[in-house]
């Protein structure tokens, strides 16, 4: 049975979940969900993801919600195909680990509100961020950057020398905000930077952010 994925392209959410799967090579049916209209709260949709969130997942029987979770479970299950996203060794996908949770605790708060302010307002609503919120955000995301900056100049990828579900989770939120004036953030901290630019250059991410919104 064919993989669905009940989502958006303007939910990073879903994104995150689609790179999982681009990177792995699995064939999957993306059924879009209209944001705009609200349609992720309808009943149909609360039935899948009782959070009125985005995305919802089936894979034959099974039906999960929350990204994480999901691009663990693709990770896990289909872990003899395309690119190996968990470490086999338990050391290793401890450190993996930790920057799972660092970009879902410290990272993901701070590039959401700006997420939300510089792109989301104006692609689904056509309207202008709060400069206020903005400014707040960008320097709560600097002090966040400073620590992968750190973190960036010991190794080439957040969870060791290979590219696993720590630097793929960052992948959507980053990839937003790469089209506004956050980048400089980006780009003032030379490993961040060198960072996020092979991250964004990797095939799955070329091909699932190709993928036009609408």
């Amino acid at each position: 049975m064919t993989i669905k994925v009940y989502g958006s392209m303007f939910s990073t959410a879903t994104l995150r979940v689609l790179l999982c799967l681009a990177e792995k090579d699995i064939d999957f049916e993306l059924i879009t969900v209209d944001l705009a209209s609200q349609e992720h709260k309808k009943p149909h949709m609360l039935a899948r993801n009782p959070f009125g969130q985005l995305p919802a997942f089936e894979d034959g029987d099974l039906k999960l919600f929350e990204s994480r979770a999901i691009a663990r479970y693709i990770s896990r299950t289909y872990a003899g195909k395309g690119t190996d996203l968990i470490n086999p060794d338990p050391k290793k996908a401890a450190l993996e680990d930790v920057w799972l949770e660092v970009e879902a605790h410290k990272f993901d708060p701070v590039v959401g509100k700006l997420v939300w302010e510089l792109c989301m307002k104006r692609f689904l609503f056509g309207q202008n961020g709060d400069e206020d919120i903005v400014n707040e955000e960008e320097k709560k995301l600097g002090s966040v950057l400073d620590v992968y900056e750190a973190r960036l100049s010991e190794s080439k990828y957040l969870g060791g020398d290979s590219f696993s579900l720590a630097d793929l989770s960052h992948a959507p939120m980053t990839n937003f905000l790469m089209g506004t004036e956050m980048k400089r953030v980006f780009n003032a901290r030379p490993h961040v930077s060198a960072w996020v630019a092979d991250m964004l250059a990797r095939p799955a991410c070329v091909k699932v952010f190709g993928v036009s919104a609408y």
